[in-house]
């Protein structure tokens, strides 16, 4: 890990020693400027996990990425700069009922410190965390961004974010680790299979500083503000497409570039 390579990218300047503030910024700068995304699903490239292609990608070519990517390369950062982290599995429910059953293609960082347990998870899109929460309580947590809490039903843990008052779930997990091997099969199923939804709609996001997000969802552009107001632009061509990313997201691709398939707002040929 190129550490100051790592710090320059996501504009942090301050102290390296592995404590809760440190997580706290490194969670909030991270998600703050490498933006989540699934372009080069979109474009047909195979998505690559070893730590030295992540830092490649996302660092040195100041691209972004999808879960198994952001959180991978922080889950290396961080046990560079000596944090005790694991990885786990999950399931993403954002927009899904209780009675659905997702597959187990989500990662996130478990960080203990002190005795204490702590989550951070830089890589669920629009939802991605601005600050590491702690495990083992059902209390609200605050954040740079949204509410959130952890609650806990049988034998599952259910990441959950507050939206306009309202308790949503964001994901599901049991504490099971992720081992590389876990990692590399979901990321096939995520990149690959004709159900991955990241095969079928365009999406990118990253959090603001000022505590709002930038959304992009196919040709639709969303900026919400820290109360939870929202401005839906709606783009129209390809060019305009390059532009936001270019402007909002630091992503800069050839004129030429089209992302999807055949259907989709911004079809490749």
């Amino acid at each position: 890990m190129d550490l100051d390579a790592y710090f320059a990218r996501i504009g942090y300047a301050g102290p390296r020693t592995p404590t809760l503030a440190t997580l706290h910024a490194l969670t909030q700068a991270h998600t703050s400027s490498i933006p989540f995304e699934n372009l080069d699903v979109l474009l047909g490239r195979k998505i690559e996990l070893e730590p030295e292609a992540l830092m490649d990608k996302l660092v040195k070519k100041r691209r972004g990425g999808y879960c198994f990517e952001q959180n991978g390369l922080f889950l290396a950062v961080l046990q560079e700069m000596g944090f005790d982290v694991r990885p786990l599995s999950a399931r993403v429910r954002i927009d899904r009922p209780r009675d659905f059953t997702p597959p187990r293609t989500h990662v996130f960082v478990r960080v203990e410190l002190s005795g204490t347990s702590y989550l951070s998870d830089v890589g669920v899109g629009a939802l991605s965390l601005t600050g590491a929460l702690r495990l083992h309580t059902e209390d609200a947590q605050d954040t740079p961004h949204e509410p959130r809490r952890i609650v806990r039903e049988d034998a599952r843990l259910f990441h959950q974010v507050n939206l306009a008052g309202e308790w949503k779930d964001v994901c599901e997990f049991t504490l099971e680790e992720m081992p590389l091997i876990d990692r590399e099969l979901g990321n096939w199923y995520t990149s690959a299979h004709p159900a991955s939804h990241f095969r079928s709609r365009l999406l990118v996001a990253r959090a603001r500083e000022d505590g709002g997000r930038i959304t992009l969802l196919n040709d639709e552009l969303k900026m919400r503000d820290r109360e939870g107001k929202s401005e839906i632009t709606k783009l129209g061509s390809p060019a305009e497409l390059l532009g936001v990313l270019r402007t909002h997201f630091g992503l800069i691709f050839p004129n030429e570039t089209r992302f999807g398939p055949p259907g989709s707002p911004w079809p490749r040929d």
